[in-house]
């Protein structure tokens, strides 16, 4: 159901971007205006928009929606064929050239949250329940076991060979990272095609591209992790990732106490970070999903440091939601975010 309304409400924010009407030959509208393409899509275990505007916008959703296709076929780990499971049920592979760019990517945001950020924490999101909705509350004991296989430092990696070797009983899952990694293959599908702008909403992940039709830079909606309004705020964007990770997402009750899905891996437990939603602001979406993920687990005071260590080198802004309701944003986009709420501004 929380897919469903974030769908929902991205959604609108794109229908609003969006223009209708037909195109002739020339990929032009017969009112003047530019012609657009849009398509829903359900993969990688969410729902899909996505929006073109250009001559060869209908190629370009073609060719994105392939491109998803082939990225869930590669990267699930509920398909039994895909490189990420034969990886875990044989423990060590030749890896191809995207897998290695996931996993060095990944083992990066590790090493620089200090482990915030894991994708080895499969095996606990399994014994949660996340991954097939029969939830459960783990003993500490089931817990202390299953960490002894937690720690991306425990794979062993050869870049150059692009080889990779998991330790007995340890898997991998690039769910936290991968549909980031697929809305920046979507933007170079788009540049490709020459198009003017689009914009991707995968789940929680939106990357814009180029501009809309008339110009402007695109609305993304900020969702409010409470549901007491429709939004936060909203930013205006050009060529940026804008992706939310939050423990309103996904999450089961059990006598009486909530349960989210984002688990720290230090811990084994739902992350108790004092954050609602933490929003990564990027040129790039494969570190923008992880540093979502890594960030809420860290919490508000850590995550601020984060990007004051590295939010210039790696150019990237954030906004943050905490479970009070405090809204803080990063200076970088202090004059691209409105809202009706007192916002604070961290700044270097």
């Amino acid at each position: 159901m929380m897919k469903l309304k974030k769908y929902i409400v991205m959604l609108m924010i794109i229908t609003a971007a969006s223009l209708c009407g037909c195109r002739d030959n020339n990929g032009i509208m017969n009112n003047g205006k530019i012609s657009e393409e849009t398509r829903d899509v359900f993969a990688m275990d969410t729902y899909m928009t996505l929006t073109a505007y250009g001559e060869n916008a209908k190629d370009a959703i073609d060719e994105a929606v392939d491109e998803i296709q082939r990225l869930d076929d590669m990267f699930s780990v509920g398909n039994k064929n895909s490189e990420v499971t034969i990886l875990n049920d044989n423990g060590s592979e030749i890896i191809s050239d995207e897998t290695a760019y996931l996993f060095e990517t990944a083992s990066q945001i590790y090493k620089n949250t200090e482990g915030s950020f894991d994708i080895t924490v499969y095996p606990l999101m399994v014994e949660w329940g996340f991954t097939n909705q029969k939830y459960n509350v783990p003993n500490q004991k089931k817990i202390d076991s299953l960490l002894k296989l937690i720690g991306t430092e425990k794979i062993e990696y050869d870049k150059k060979q692009k080889f990779i070797s998991v330790p007995e009983g340890m898997k991998i899952d690039f769910g936290g990272i991968a549909k980031g990694y697929t809305s920046q293959c979507i933007m170079k599908i788009f540049e490709k095609n020459d198009l003017t702008g689009g914009i991707v909403s995968l789940g929680g992940n939106v990357q814009t591209y180029g501009k809309k039709p008339n110009g402007d830079s695109f609305k993304v909606g900020i969702e409010d992790p409470f549901g007491n309004e429709e939004y936060v705020g909203i930013l205006n964007v050009k060529n940026k990732a804008v992706i939310t990770s939050g423990g309103y997402e996904r999450f089961f009750e059990k006598d009486g106490e909530q349960y989210h899905h984002i688990l720290d891996p230090k811990t084994g437990y739902p992350a108790k970070s004092g954050l609602a939603s933490v929003t990564i602001v990027s040129d790039d979406g494969t570190k923008a999903d992880g540093l979502s993920t890594a960030l809420f687990v860290m919490g508000k005071e850590k995550a601020i440091e984060y990007w004051k260590q590295y939010g210039i080198k790696e150019n990237f802004d954030v906004i943050l939601v905490e479970e009070n309701g405090d809204v803080t944003i990063t200076e970088g986009i202090e004059s691209l975010f409105s809202s009706d709420r007192k916002i604070d501004v961290a700044k270097k």
